[in-house]
């Protein structure tokens, strides 16, 4: 893969499913080994440049991905589904979310392919929806990711039928990380985040930030560098 860092340059979604750019790995795999990577995913309204300082800080090992999502909500706002805040908490599009997890399954193979990534040294996170989408693919899919991070998100109750078993999970690793003070999604989410994995057997490093809101904070953001960098130094499963 190129070692030059391409994040100002955004690469349309042709022979992609996604529009993205690319921080390339500064720190070449040895001989006849691939590039790890990490595929970062945005929140709501967001769009991908928003992480561009997370991908920039992470080890030089890594290939990092930025994804746009492919729901267009106004000028450089996107998404990977729509949601509803209400009395009961939010109310997603789960066709919308379903068709999102779908996508980035196919933008983890088309990457793969094009640059030569190591398949079984690929990691995917996000913030607040990004973290969402990361938990559906890494649940469902472990054969796909060998973990992935929630930031301020959760983990929605309709993938429930497609969480593969616990078997299939048993090497999986997690981060979730989330402020106790989180007025969009409250802590409750992590609780059941937490729980959730542990009953499936998911290996989660978990991190609760006092006083914070919803937010990426660096004290969060540096917790998942060594997370992530310390997944690196752990052998292929």
């Amino acid at each position: 893969m190129n070692t030059a860092s391409t994040l100002d340059t955004l690469i349309p979604a042709e022979g992609f499913s996604l529009v993205h750019r690319i921080r390339s790995a500064t720190q070449l795999p040895p001989a006849g080994q691939a590039t790890p990577a990490l595929f970062l995913l945005h929140g709501v309204g967001a769009n991908e440049a928003g992480l561009a300082e997370l991908a920039r800080r992470q080890d030089p090992r890594l290939a990092v991905f930025l994804l746009r999502a492919p729901l267009t909500f106004g000028p450089g706002q996107f998404g990977w589904f729509q949601v509803q805040f209400g009395p009961q908490g939010p109310v997603i599009r789960a066709d919308q979310a379903e068709a999102s997890r779908q996508t980035l399954l196919r933008f983890i193979d088309e990457a793969v392919a094009a640059h030569g990534l190591a398949p079984q040294r690929l990691w995917m996170a996000g913030f607040s929806q990004g973290g969402i989408l990361s938990a559906s693919v890494g649940l469902t899919r472990p054969d796909k990711v060998a973990g992935f991070g929630v930031l301020s998100g959760r983990i929605l109750p309709e993938i429930t039928p497609q969480i593969a078993p616990r078997e299939a999970l048993k090497q999986t690793q997690a981060f979730v990380s989330h402020g106790t003070h989180d007025s969009k999604l409250t802590i409750e989410w992590a609780h059941k985040a937490r729980a959730l994995l542990e009953a499936h057997g998911v290996s989660l490093s978990y991190h609760e930030y006092p006083g914070v809101d919803h937010a990426l904070t660096h004290e969060m953001a540096a917790d998942f560098d060594t997370w992530l960098s310390a997944a690196l130094d752990r052998p292929a499963a």
